[in-house]
């Protein structure tokens, strides 16, 4: 789980990725993916996080949250993205145990002193409408329930535009990978400015404080 920038300050506050093959950037350079991505843009608008991109392709939410708190002890992040869900809807793994296992992962996040970015996730129909639409709304009602900042759908605007995905139907192409970002980046760019450092009298810096 390493940075995907050049090693900076220990203070420089992280925002941790925690996500399955659309963010570990299956088929694309870990630079195009879009954690990747937006290192870049943080960086040209001179914001001092540092992104750790903790992705694993296949992951499931247990997966998720089996590994979470040693990613949470080691990087201290200040920001957490989950993106993670789909491999379980796409297997069949009952909602509940899903929401549970997010509501667990946004739980110890928050309980660790970061800010929670939820990143939505849908389903094909042909899983029938019911389960469908149980997926879905975790999402939303966890997003609701705890107060964190939610993308209600990651592959917004993606997922049917030509040129966006792979040959495999699945994954994005480079392109898409930047849509992703800017799918994210609204949501994002709201808890960014909340979690940077700012100059003090003395010339050097203080952490804002963190509000949940």
């Amino acid at each position: 789980m390493a940075a995907l920038s050049a090693p900076a300050a220990a203070a420089d506050p992280v925002v941790l990725v925690v996500g399955d093959s659309l963010s570990a950037g299956y088929g694309v350079s870990r630079r195009e993916a879009w954690p990747g991505r937006l290192q870049e843009r943080l960086e040209a608008q001179g914001l001092p996080h540092r992104v750790v991109n903790a992705s694993i392709t296949g992951d499931t939410t247990r997966g998720g949250l089996a590994r979470l708190p040693a990613a949470l002890e080691r990087h201290d992040p200040a920001i957490v993205v989950l993106e993670l869900g789909g491999n379980d809807g796409l297997r069949g793994i009952p909602v509940e145990e899903i929401r549970r296992n997010l509501e667990q992962m946004i739980q110890l996040s928050t309980s660790s002193g970061a800010e929670v970015l939820l990143a939505g996730m849908r389903i094909p129909p042909n899983y029938g409408p019911q389960y469908a639409d149980a997926f879905h709304r975790v999402y939303r009602d966890l997003a609701q329930e705890y107060g964190i900042r939610l993308v209600p759908f990651l592959l917004d605007g993606i997922a049917l535009e030509e040129g966006h995905m792979q040959d495999d139907g699945i994954h994005p192409t480079p392109e898409g990978q930047a849509a992703m970002l800017d799918n994210v980046w609204p949501e994002l760019e709201l808890l960014l400015a909340g979690t940077a450092r700012l100059p003090s009298s003395s010339g050097g810096a203080i952490p804002q404080q963190r509000q949940h």
